[in-house]
């Protein structure tokens, strides 16, 4: 945790303090900033005041006094409710404006961890106002160190090298006349990605046909599992992280494939969709951030969305253009989100996101995913971008 950054961005936003709070790991966000050691046991609430200017204080239960330990600052103990009141009221004193994981009218859920009778109790102790953190969670939780791109970097490669390796099993079992199914491929995977190292949070994502038209498709060995044959479209969205560093942060992707050589035109009419959106918010983020223009992930979800709106396939465009990726493959950064939520984040140096428009119709469905990281003056793709449809013949 960098302290005297954190202080210096609470003189730039006028606030007087952040207070970070936990209940049983109900904020993620408080934990990450902090480095809180998840081996222990964390039973009670707890909070951190970082004031703009002096030291942070901790308030911690008198049987979990150690719950913060290594943070900097002094700690202060509380034993019942009232003392808990009490001392937020001694040390949140003279605040006007205090930060906590709160969104105004739910505009961005990420940010939304503290609980509203949290939020009433600390206004009414302290009379401050109490102000979203949204922008400081985007500078202090989002942004990544050159270490934990290094490792962005190694997971899109190995992630890619098994997506790769995914087809061509299609491929060979395909010209070999033997079945393959979505969940084998699955499974197939899953094991390339635990002999290349790789931890996920959950299995990837293998759909045919109609089933790509649910972009959270469970992909398994149940009674909807479904064989792969000629003339299928296969959407394959696989997701993994380094596994063992507690720095590493995920890849996320989505790859097309065309079971045989002539692609319906419907198919193709809609992956040129589903591309050209994915490109038009690629060159506006990069051309944005190469020119030093503030713009903000609403911004960039208009763009994508506008796109397939003006080849009419914007109904069927069911989701945001894209969301924050970091520690977990759903980070707490900014989205690409005008829709689902109102994201008027920032897109700051140090964040990464996806860009994965997609059209979801009744008997298909088409999503092309890629991963872009925001430098100082330049913004990237990372690992790869699919520009064709891939054809498994």
């Amino acid at each position: 945790m960098d302290l005297a950054a954190i202080q210096r961005a609470l003189g730039e936003q006028h606030i007087d303090g952040w207070l970070l709070y936990d209940f049983r790991g109900s904020n993620p966000i408080a934990r990450s900033v902090i480095g809180f050691d998840e081996s222990q046991i964390g039973t009670r609430r707890w909070l951190y005041l970082i004031p703009r200017q002096g030291q942070p204080v901790g308030i911690l239960h008198v049987i979990e006094p150690h719950v913060l330990r290594g943070v900097p600052g002094p700690t202060v103990l509380y034993r019942s409710w009232k003392e808990l009141e009490s001392l937020l009221k001694t040390h949140l004193a003279g605040m006007k404006r205090v930060a906590m994981e709160y969104s105004p009218g739910a505009a961005i859920p990420y940010i939304g961890r503290v609980d509203a009778g949290t939020i009433e109790m600390v206004r009414a102790v302290s009379g401050a106002e109490i102000v979203t953190s949204a922008d400081l969670v985007q500078t202090f939780e989002a942004r990544w160190t050159p270490e934990q791109k290094q490792l962005h970097d190694r997971a899109a490669r190995d992630t890619l090298l098994a997506k790769d390796e995914a087809f061509a099993l299609v491929k060979e079992r395909l010209a070999q006349g033997m079945a393959v199914t979505e969940h084998d491929v699955q499974s197939f995977i899953q094991g390339r990605f635990d002999a290349r190292g790789l931890t996920a949070n959950h299995p990837c994502i293998v759909a045919v046909n109609d089933h790509a038209s649910d972009p959270h498709f469970e992909t398994g060995a149940g009674p909807g599992n479904r064989e792969i044959k000629k003339g299928d479209l296969v959407l394959i969205d696989l997701w993994a992280k380094v596994a063992g560093d507690p720095r590493a942060v995920y890849y996320d992707a989505t790859w097309m494939a065309f079971c045989g050589r002539d692609v319906h035109a419907r198919v193709r009419e809609v992956w040129e969709a589903v591309k050209g959106a994915r490109d038009a918010a690629v060159t506006f983020v990069t051309e944005s951030v190469a020119a030093g223009r503030t713009i903000h992930g609403s911004e960039v979800d208009d763009v994508s969305r506008g796109y397939i709106e003006e080849r009419g396939f914007g109904p069927y465009f069911l989701h945001r253009t894209g969301h924050s990726i970091g520690y977990e493959v759903h980070g707490n950064g900014v989205n690409i989100d005008n829709l689902e939520t109102r994201d008027q984040r920032k897109i700051v140096p140090g964040v990464c996101f996806s860009i994965e428009p997609g059209v979801y119709l009744p008997e298909f469905g088409v999503r092309s995913e890629i991963d872009m990281f925001v430098g100082e003056r330049a913004a990237e793709v990372t690992g790869d971008i699919q520009r064709e449809l891939l054809l498994l013949a």
